[in-house]
């Protein structure tokens, strides 16, 4: 251990008193200090490069000075007062800036919550609400949240599920495309969108689609180990949907805000959903989601349908609001889309030279690098994933992993290329102490991950 870590470990033997383990998914022994920018330190004055952004909710960066002086400014007026009851100018003044950064030439309305769990359940409603219908359509592989609705959505864990059902019903799960680890064996040239047939054979067996309500898809499967899908693929599903009256959701909680290098990750795929569903990087940290959809569909539910207490509450809609200025001004979504595209050609790079690389796709600053224990086997390296993570918190750098071995690439957008260039170097270290047998099995009883 390079660092000391005497006030983390005490900090992390109080926590084990009274925070349970269900509510974590542990990597490494941080406890965050302070952090600024794409830097965080420890509270044993430990500093790290940030690729995480807590989960991709840090889009913004730590503590930044326009976010945190309007959080102040909203505060010192008052911090919320039910708009389940009243009215709030900073709501309204916020959904009108979101209702003109999201796509769709239509009449929208928004609708808040406390996280993109809650905005997942929301967008069910609304859904069945405005067609009548019941089933809504999931990916395998996917992570919604934790709420009832969303954990029903989600197809990704089962600890997930154990011992707390029965979920919510009339949920269907099918497989996302991975052209990766195509399940069909096909290559580009080739695939016929055999998985999109999966679901035009069950609309044609068990699943009438007079009876699906709606589609809920990630435009990239996030903790599913950041998948892309084809463009064409999105394409044919959003014409299946529209054929058969079928609402089209994109749930955009870790892609949104800049993050693929455009203001919403379903704008890579040349479609126009009916609803959006919001979190994570809405307040940059402060907690926030939302739901932006239709008019139509938006005015088709009755109070007290979907409202909380403390949904759009001033100082988030006030930290929601520099959040999106900060991403305009700051030109972010179009530095997400040039430094994305600089560390993918860095991965990619360092994938000729290491064949514990397998793949490494992503959008903008929203990147998988997937590792495998032989390229033709293309079998997921969970150990060493762990492994190279571990290293790389000792070596000052903040990354976790997805799956069977996916390193998520997620970085603020605020980084600079001098510290993405330096956290790839520290991944490229420790992958080859990795693969010299430098880094004891020990540490895998605290890398759990997902």
């Amino acid at each position: 251990m390079a660092f000391e870590l005497e006030k983390t470990k005490k900090i992390i033997e109080r926590d084990a008193e009274v925070y349970p383990g269900f509510a974590r998914m542990p990597y490494y022994p941080l406890a965050v200090a302070r952090g600024h920018g794409a830097i965080l330190e420890d509270f044993d004055g430990n500093e790290f490069i940030d690729l995480l952004s807590s989960a991709s909710a840090l889009n913004t960066g730590h503590a930044h000075p326009r976010i945190v002086n309007a959080i102040k400014e909203q505060a010192e007026k008052y911090i919320t007062y039910t708009a389940a009851y009243m009215y709030s100018e900073p709501l309204v003044k916020y959904a009108e800036a979101l209702i003109g950064v999201t796509p769709g030439d239509y009449e929208k309305k928004v609708a808040y919550g406390n996280c993109g769990s809650d905005a997942n359940d929301g967008a069910i409603k609304l859904a069945r609400a405005y067609t009548g219908r019941k089933k809504i359509v999931s990916f395998i592989g996917a992570y919604h949240g934790s709420t009832y609705g969303a954990l029903s959505l989600s197809a990704i864990s089962l600890n997930m599920r154990r011992k707390i059902g029965p979920l919510l019903g009339e949920i269907e799960h099918i497989e996302y495309p991975d052209c990766y680890r195509c399940r069909y064996g096909k290559e580009p040239a080739s695939c016929g969108l055999e998985c999109l047939g999966a679901l035009k054979k069950a609309m044609t067996t068990y699943m009438p689609p007079e009876d699906i309500a709606a589609v809920i898809i990630e435009p990239i499967q996030g903790d599913g180990g950041l998948i892309v899908p084809p463009n064409r693929y999105m394409k044919a599903l959003f014409e299946m949907c529209r054929e058969h009256g079928i609402l089209f959701v994109s749930e955009e909680v870790q892609q949104g805000f800049g993050r693929t290098g455009k203001w919403f990750g379903i704008e890579h795929f040349d479609v126009v959903p009916d609803m959006l569903i919001l979190g994570k990087s809405i307040g940059s940290g402060v907690p926030l989601s939302a739901i932006v959809g239709r008019k139509e569909i938006m005015d088709s539910m009755d109070a007290p349908a979907h409202l909380f207490t403390m949904s759009g509450n001033a100082m988030a809609c006030a930290a929601a609001h520099e959040t999106l200025e900060v991403i305009k001004d700051e030109k972010l979504i179009e530095k997400s889309a040039n430094l994305g595209d600089y560390a993918k050609e860095r991965f990619q790079a360092l994938m000729e030279e290491y064949e514990i690389i397998g793949d490494v796709r992503g959008l903008g600053l929203s990147i998988g690098v997937d590792l495998v224990k032989d390229r033709k086997g293309k079998e997921g390296n969970r150990e060493a994933a762990a492994k190279i993570c571990y290293r790389c918190w000792e070596k000052g750098v903040i990354i976790i992993f997805l799956g069977d071995g996916v390193l998520r690439f997620q970085p603020p957008l605020v980084i600079t290329r001098e510290e993405i260039d330096k956290a790839i170097d520290v991944i490229e270290e420790s992958m080859k102490e990795y693969m010299a047998g430098d880094i004891p099995d020990e540490i895998l009883e605290t890398a759990k991950g997902w």
